[in-house]
This record gives C-alpha cells, sequence and structure tokens, in this order.
C-alpha cells in the first residue's frame, strides 16, 4: 500500500534545515502510527513536487532515513518503510482517576506560585512586530562561530570539562575570562574565589535572597521594578519595602531606616531603563553605609549602554565590600543560555556556593566551556558590537516613529537598553491594549506586573526592540499609537 503525497506537509514551525524538517516530518509519521511498516512512500520526485523543494533535498533526507532504518530502499521499487522501523507505542489509557483526599491547602508547607502574570506567547517570534524584550534577534546572532564552540567543548581535549562533576565549583576558563575581561570593562576586580558562575541573572538573585534574606530582615525594592524578584522576596518571607523610582531611578533618601538588602538596577532601571547618574550612585553608597545595609547590584543590560560608554557599576565605586554584583550572558547572548554569575566578599560567594551545590551542584560544564571558547577567541566582543549597532538604528526609528505618533514615554529614558517605558491614557487598562493588539499580530508588554501594592496602574506598557527589525518600527507603532486612540 502507498502513502498518498498529499498526506505530507512540513510543519511551518518547525526548526532546522529542509532536509532535517523533511526527516522529522517522515520519522513521526513513523512513530505516530500514521505510516505503517511496508507502506510505500512517494517517489522523490512527486515529493519534492508537492513540498515545492529540489529533488535532491528529498534524495538525501529519505537517504539519511534509509541509514537509520527508518526506511529500506528496493531497487527501482521505490522506498518503503522498514520492518526494523521503531514501533510506535501501544495507546495507554492510565489509571481511573480516584478522589483526592489530600487537603493540599493544609499540606504544603510553602508556596511558590508566582503573583506576576505572564503576557509573552511562547510564539512570540511568529508576530509581525513583535515589541517583546529580552528576546535574541537570529539576524544578529553568530551560530556558525558558537557551533564552532560548540564542538570544541564537545571534543577530546575538553572532555574532562564536559565530562566531569565540578561538586561546587566552576569552570575554570570561564572564571578566568569574566575576571580578567568581562568585570574590568565594569571597573571591578575580583579573584576567582568571589565569582560563581549561576543559571542566569534570576537564579543568582534568587541565590542572594536565600541567603541574605529572613523573615525579620527588610529588603528594598525598585517600584516599578522586575516582577521575578518580587516573587522570590515574598517566597523569601521577609518584609518587602517597595521604593518609588525617578527619573533618575531610585532615591537613597526614600530607603526606610531599618533596611538589610538594597535591590537595584542602576545602568538600565527595569522597567523605566532610566539611567542612575554618578552623583546618586555615589548618594546611594553613603545611604547603603549609614544603614549598614547590603545593595545587589543587577547589570543586566550594560553590555547594551550605546552609543557612549556605560557609567561604572555600583560594586566598582564599593570600598566597603557591601555591593553584590549579578551579571548575565543570558542578556546578551540569547535567554536560553542561561548562564549568569554573582561577585561578591569571598564569605558571601563560599555560602552561596554551598547553597548551589546542595540545589544544582553546578551548571553543565559542556555549556561553560563553550561560552569560554566563545568569549575568549573574540567572537563575543564582535557579536556586541554588531548588536549595539543594530540596537542603536532600532532605537532611533523607535523615538522617531513614538515622536510622530504621540506616543507619551514615562518619565526620563536613560543611555542605550533595549526597551521603552511608556504611559497611556490616565483610565486605560494596557491589558485591554495587549489583547487588541495580539490580534493584528502586534506585541506589547503590559505594565501593571512591575508595580507593587495593592492598587497598581494599569496604563504602562513598555515596547521591547531587541528582536524587531527596523523596517517594521515605524509602522507596528502606527498600529499601537490607533490602538490607544481607539480604546481612548
Amino acid at each position: 500500500m502507498a502513502v498518498p503525497v498529499e498526506a505530507f506537509f512540513l510543519d511551518p514551525h518547525a526548526q532546522g534545515t529542509l532536509q532535517v524538517r523533511i526527516q522529522q516530518m517522515i520519522a513521526q509519521g513513523i512513530l505516530s502510527g500514521r505510516i505503517r511498516h511496508g507502506e510505500k512512500l512517494p517517489s522523490t520526485r512527486k515529493l519534492a513536487q508537492h513540498l515545492g523543494v529540489s529533488r535532491i533535498t528529498v534524495t538525501l533526507a529519505y537517504t539519511e532515513l534509509v541509514a537509520n532504518d527508518y526506511l529500506a530502499a528496493r531497487g527501482r521499487s521505490g522506498y518503503f518503510v522498514s520492518e526494523n522501523a521503531p514501533t510506535p507505542p501501544p495507546a495507554f489509557a492510565g489509571p481511573t482517576p480516584s478522589a483526592d483526599r489530600v487537603d493540599w491547602a493544609r499540606a504544603l508547607g510553602q508556596r511558590f506560585a508566582q503573583t506576576s502574570e505572564v503576557t509573552k506567547p511562547l510564539d512570540w517570534n511568529h508576530y509581525k512586530y513583535p515589541f517583546v524584550y529580552g528576546q535574541a534577534d537570529p539576524g544578529l546572532f553568530d551560530h556558525a562561530n558558537w557551533r564552532l564552540c560548540a564542538l570544541r567543548a564537545l571534543g577530546g581535549a575538553d572532555f574532562h570539562a564536559l565530562t566531569s562533576d565540578y561538586y561546587d565549583q566552576d569552570d575554570p576558563e570561564l572564571i578566568a575570562f569574566i575576571a580578567r575581561h568581562t568585570l574590568p570593562r565594569r571597573g571591578i576586580q575580583a579573584r576567582p574565589q568571589e565569582i560563581l558562575v549561576t543559571l542566569g541573572a534570576q537564579n543568582a538573585l534568587w541565590l542572594a535572597t536565600q541567603v541574605l534574606l529572613t523573615r525579620d530582615r527588610v529588603a528594598a525594592m525598585e517600584n516599578p521594578g522586575y516582577p521575578a524578584l518580587r516573587d522570590m522576596l515574598l517566597q523569601a518571607r521577609c518584609r518587602l519595602a517597595p521604593v518609588e523610582v525617578d527619573a533618575d531611578g531610585l532615591p537613597p533618601a526614600a530607603l526606610p531606616e531599618e533596611t538589610d538588602v538594597i535591590f537595584v538596577t542602576p545602568s538600565h532601571q527595569a522597567p523605566t531603563s532610566a539611567t542612575m547618574p554618578m552623583a546618586r550612585r555615589r548618594a546611594l553608597l553613603e545611604r547603603a553605609r549609614a544603614l549598614d545595609a547590603l545593595i545587589v547590584e543587577d547589570d543586566y543590560e550594560f553590555e547594551m549602554a550605546y552609543p557612549t560608554a556605560p557609567q561604572p557599576a555600583l560594586k566598582s565605586l564599593d570600598r566597603d565590600g557591601r555591593v553584590i554584583y549579578v551579571g548575565s550572558f543570558s542578556k546578551s547572548l540569547f535567554p536560553g543560555l542561561r548562564l549568569g554569575y554573582l561577585v561578591g566578599d569571598e564569605t558571601f560567594i563560599r555560602e552561596v556556593r554551598s547553597l548551589r551545590a546542595s540545589v544544582l551542584r553546578h551548571p553543565p560544564g559542556h555549556v561553560q566551556r563553550t561560552t569560554a571558547h566563545f568569549l575568549a577567541l573574540g567572537h563575543y566582543d564582535a557579536l556586541m558590537r554588531r548588536q549595539a549597532r543594530a540596537l542603536h538604528q532600532r532605537r532611533e526609528a523607535m523615538e522617531a516613529a513614538i515622536t510622530a505618533q504621540g506616543l507619551e514615554v514615562a518619565g526620563l529614558p536613560g543611555v542605550g537598553g533595549s526597551s521603552f517605558w511608556l504611559r497611556a491614557p490616565e483610565r486605560m487598562d494596557t491589558i485591554r491594549l495587549f489583547e487588541r493588539l495580539q490580534e493584528q499580530s502586534v506585541l506589547i508588554e503590559p505594565g501593571h506586573n512591575f508595580f507593587a501594592g495593592p492598587s497598581v496602574p494599569r496604563n504602562f506598557y513598555r515596547l521591547g526592540y531587541s528582536s524587531i527589525p527596523v523596517a517594521r518600527i515605524a509602522e507596528g507603532i502606527a498600529l499601537v499609537a490607533k490602538a490607544v486612540t481607539a480604546l481612548s
């Protein structure tokens, strides 16, 4: 029996080359039971015509499937599903649901559910105007050199880094690069024992909250501020003190007298993008000294401080050892990398290292070594320069479009970054704005998640531009402005 050519279609969302996608399409058909043992597949010519691809592409896909024993070639008869091809698993209905007799409200000792809402669809890259924050642009990323670095990390010379259990340590090559190259660019000097690799900046913040905070301690954070950090602080059961930011970021004088730990984003305040000026940075350090408080500096986006050099990190100005520095490669490379780092006093890092070891030991060695190669060979710096140029062009296009459409930027934006913080008319709920624009293939980020307190403003929103081409910005902003007017 022959499988009709009409039964085959390429998944538009699948990743990889055409050859790989055709292989996946046929393999999935066999694994699902839709294509059965012994059935004949369409000829390479017919399938190529049906899919709109070259015949050689289909031939290569069939050849690879033959090599993997999914298909069998029978002389001039064509290609058939191999008798040795994997058999689809039998259907399993599962046990009959029974009444749950556990009182989970009483049984759960702690609650870790997030209070913030996620309004970024997983398929954001299929939208025409994705004004989403923190996503990588595949057109800018250096795929070829990253692949080469990954292959090198998987090679025999790096076998130890690939397979070893570091226990509570990190890849020495990555630590050395961070200490000698990355941190000095922020004016920071640190020894290897003062650096810890984490699974991204968010993991670094969680480790810091767990080590520094208790029920009796007070944590001050920016308002509006990073929603995930607020969730971490609530989960730590400390006393939370939201501090209203202004055009220069966090005002030191507004910090409560009982503050123990201050969480701050001075380079680009999240979400307003305000850059804290030097005078305020020094004032914040003096205020922390007077309070005998620690500062956790989240420098998540310093690589995007263009076209001028970024302000010095708080950590570089600290003479008391009270600043703990959080950095991330996930923002500058790609979010799925999940690689960041903590820099702090050796005593603090020792405790955080012990906590990390009890939870996850260490980030995967091959990921650390791949990143170390990418950094050390100069590919990272080249990528940052390319991204800086592209983001600068996009920022100029965003500024021009926002001004032309009469949209309101909230506060005074800082230098660089990759987003704008905007204010809609007073009575507008930007959740409704988000929903209306989503129908037109436009994605924005409603701003209510960033605020703490029982009554939060609903008329703020954020527009990111790290993953939208310059050519689409003006048209996308025009659709945003039209929707704002319609809902007003």
